[in-house]
């Protein structure tokens, strides 16, 4: 039987097109495979520029990849720079499979370019203009494909420190645990909506990892509230637990 499946840039051609009413052209696609390795390359740069002098809590994660395959990493979409950065490097020597959405425009294909690159499993989608069909996906690498999906609760757009539903959400659905992270820098700049933490070379750099939180498969409005503060709590004390340990 032929296979009559569009090959893989009309596939996702057609992906930006849905979204963005716009295709990905082969200059732009022969651009972004020659920026790729080098934005990856200069972020690795900066990452080894820094020194990361300790993990608080890195049990942790032992605890939650023996008994889990997936799990979900939380952390503010400010500390997303050496969160990530501690994640995509422990998969060379854990169980561990992350996963990252990235929004399904044109645009984004350079960070999905650069993402798969650096070893990550690649999400397509858009919590604010796909969010049914970002969840969907997000549930289907936690539990079919052993990935652990990065979540940054408040998202790419803020409010700033609000924990939105979406990893409580995800956590009731699948089963797998939420997994907060934080980190702390000697020296950084901040900047953006969400003073993104953007350390200095060659500051020092402690990341923290808190405790495992499941989620009840029978959640109401008033406790699914009480979960979303909860965990706000859980990633204001896991920073503190690295900030702390950086002195």
């Amino acid at each position: 039987m032929t296979d009559t499946r569009p090959a893989g840039d009309a596939v996702r051609n057609t992906i930006y097109k849905r979204y963005t009413g716009r295709r990905m052209g082969p200059m732009r696609r022969a651009l972004y495979r020659v920026a790729a390795p080098l934005v990856l390359g200069l972020a690795r740069l900066w990452w080894h520029s820094c020194r990361v002098v300790a993990v608080v809590g890195e049990e942790h994660l032992d605890q939650v990849l023996a008994r889990w395959p997936s799990f979900l990493p939380c952390y503010w979409h400010q500390h997303t720079l050496f969160c990530a950065q501690y994640l995509l490097r422990e998969q060379r020597r854990r169980p561990l499979r992350v996963g990252f959405l990235i929004s399904p425009s044109v645009d984004g294909e350079l960070g999905a370019m650069i993402l798969r690159r650096a070893g990550a499993h690649v999400i397509r989608g858009s919590s604010s203009r796909t969010g049914a069909l970002a969840l969907k996906e997000y549930y289907q690498a936690l539990t079919r494909d052993a990935v652990s999906p990065v979540v940054s609760p408040d998202g790419p757009r803020g409010p700033r420190f609000q924990f939105k539903p979406g990893a409580v959400l995800l956590a009731q659905m699948s089963g797998r645990p939420i997994v907060p992270m934080a980190y702390a820098a000697s020296r950084a700049w901040f900047v953006h909506w969400d003073r993104f933490v953007l350390p200095m070379p060659f500051a020092r750099i402690v990341i923290a990892i808190g405790e495992p939180h499941t989620v009840p498969r029978v959640l109401d409005a008033v406790r699914l509230e009480g979960l979303q503060t909860e965990m706000a709590d859980a990633l204001r004390a896991t920073f503190e637990s690295a900030r702390l340990a950086l002195g």
